[in-house]
């Protein structure tokens, strides 16, 4: 195989909430691979030092405040970006949230609301807008960051509904926008260790025992995911589209049957 197909030189790629973990992560990586990189979340400084760190490697980057469930903020976030680099051929749907642990039967409606309308509306809305400038150009890949939790049910209740949710919207736009040389896949990450997931690692033993259900017997860090994104944004997975990639240390499987 061309190793070449795995370069991204003189691409332009868009990652939300690319301030911290895996954002950051992809977004460096995207870099290393040659893409120019805008980043956004929702407040400016921490993005700003990771911009910073896209542009030591020779890269242009623009961070941009945006808030990925406000569609007037998605809409002018896409218009900046196409503004500063004239196209996006790589969107990386990161953002997410999960602002409440707990049984369904106890949530209230606002922590639906919430869920819903980060980590799916969001990505729905600046799929179908970014969707359009790849269309424009010939194509692209759009990654959306799924969950082992969307996957099969989890105790994350609320937060596994809408990554099954976006598991599906990514069939879907695969489906509908193949015609457009767009490929859409996602990525479901086991536990990997950031900020967002802290309450199912920061805790030694809880940490250690989740571990231990992984065939690998470790968690995941950013990187882990960082190379999953690059195979999917790079013409290496040319062939590749509507499908959900597991990237959780053998989670699915589970630990060794008959350990040494």
């Amino acid at each position: 195989m061309d190793l070449s197909k795995f370069s991204l030189d003189g691409r332009v790629a868009l990652v939300t909430g690319g301030s911290r973990g895996i954002g950051r992560a992809i977004a460096l990586t995207l870099a290393n691979a040659g893409a120019n990189v805008a980043i956004s979340a929702r407040k400016i400084p921490d993005l700003e030092k990771v911009a910073e760190e896209i542009k030591a490697k020779g890269r242009k980057s623009l961070a941009v405040a945006s808030h990925v469930a406000k569609a007037e903020e998605s809409k002018s976030l896409v218009e900046r970006v196409t503004a500063e680099f004239g196209r996006i051929d790589i969107l990386v749907n990161n953002a997410g949230t999960n602002p409440y642990y707990g049984p369904i039967l106890d949530a209230e409606e606002w922590a639906w609301d919430v869920n819903v309308n980060v980590n799916l509306k969001g990505p729905f809305l600046l799929s179908q807008m970014v969707a359009r400038v790849m269309r424009e150009h010939g194509g692209g890949s759009i990654i959306n960051m799924a969950s082992t939790a969307g996957v099969r049910p989890s105790g994350l209740s609320i937060y596994s509904v809408t990554k099954a949710g976006l598991i599906m919207l990514t069939q879907v736009l695969a489906k509908e926008w193949g015609q457009y040389q767009i490929r859409v896949n996602a990525i479901a990450p086991g536990i990997v260790e950031t900020r967002l997931s802290e309450a199912l690692w920061k805790e030694p033993a809880v940490g250690q025992a989740a571990a231990r259900s992984t065939s690998l017997g470790r968690l995941g860090v950013p990187d882990d995911i960082a190379g999953a994104a690059l195979f999917l944004a790079s013409d290496a997975s040319s062939y590749v589209t509507g499908t959900t990639l597991l990237v959780d240390g053998g989670g699915n499987v589970g630990p060794a049957s008959f350990p040494g």
